[in-house]
């Protein structure tokens, strides 16, 4: 079972999520979008929106560099693993409990908000859902983290990363041993990878850099009487 969901799995979700995202996108482009529900009531969604945005983006990139970064690049840089793990702890947790707070907030308006519950999917509950899940067993994390303050757990998953993304056969074997908590942490953000191209989720993607060098453009209303509508009687005559 941990070869298969710590080898085998993180390959098949990758895929899916490459493969799936391009599928959509090709296939069915309009729907890909974040489907807002802001008309329908937008009281809770601008604090809710803000906190879990923000944190969810700080919790992201802090594991893409974290994890993907070579770890003699830290050493380097004279950055000791346990510094490394309690500045992951600290602002992990405070981002992720931001992320939690603004999920919360958004899954309790789509479930209890009549309007919005009835134009909401399946999908869209469902994976709201998973990541407060997957953001409450992140923060667990930080309680099995605080016993191993010499950075080993964080050198443990950083190995485990890389070797997946260098194709090591062996890269199961680093996470073998690991906390149970951990272990669940990193499925679920695999499962969450899978179902990203079948979700709202895929509007993550959508980053509006051509906006930085479209050509302008500038809406022009002319004045002139239109023919038609001046051959015709006025009401008052």
């Amino acid at each position: 079972m941990n070869f298969f969901l710590f080898q085998v799995y993180p390959y098949i979700a990758l895929t899916v999520l490459a493969l799936g995202s391009i599928a959509r996108y090709e296939t069915d482009p309009f729907t890909w979008k974040s489907s807002s529900s802001q008309l329908l009531r937008r009281r809770q969604l601008l604090l809710g929106s803000i906190l879990f945005h923000v944190g969810v983006l700080i919790v992201f990139f802090g594991h893409l560099v974290g994890l993907l970064t070579p770890i003699g690049i830290f050493d380097a840089l004279g950055i000791g693993h346990t510094f490394k793990q309690l500045l992951a702890m600290i602002v992990g947790g405070v981002a992720g409990a931001f992320a939690l707070a603004g999920g919360v907030i958004l899954l309790h308006r789509r479930l209890y908000d009549p309007r919005i519950r009835a134009t909401s999917s399946f999908a869209d509950i469902g994976i709201l859902a998973l990541l407060d899940l997957q953001l409450v067993l992140g923060l667990l994390t930080i309680v099995v983290s605080a016993q191993h303050l010499d950075g080993g757990e964080m050198v443990r998953f950083m190995g485990w990363t890389q070797a997946i993304f260098t194709f090591r056969t062996d890269a199961w074997l680093l996470v073998a041993e690991a906390s149970w908590i951990f272990k669940l942490h990193i499925f679920l953000g695999l499962t969450i990878f899978l179902l990203f191209p079948f979700t709202r989720l895929v509007h993550m993607l959508s980053v509006p850099v051509r906006y930085l060098w479209r050509p302008g453009y500038q809406i022009v209303r002319s004045r002139k009487a239109d023919p038609a509508s001046a051959a015709r009687p006025h009401p008052a005559e």
